[in-house]
């Protein structure tokens, strides 16, 4: 399934945050992206489109939270 970004940015001097989902526990890492819905390592949690969803139990972005 392919998702489009809400915006067509990667940041590669940032360091950029990771997120988790809190029904699953799957982490988002820029650094990988989501390869099994092409997305591209690279990509901020932030410029995900609103459609995207976890890829292990398809909650939405909404119950992801900044793993500190």
């Amino acid at each position: 399934m392919r998702f489009r970004l809400q915006e067509n940015v990667i940041l590669k001097n940032e360091k950029m945050k990771k997120y988790q989902c809190e029904v699953c526990g799957y982490v988002y890492d820029p650094a990988e992206g989501d390869p099994d819905n092409e997305i591209a390592s690279g990509i901020p949690f932030e410029s995900l489109s609103d459609e995207w969803v976890c890829p292990l139990c398809s909650e939405g972005k909404e119950v992801f939270t900044v793993v500190e």
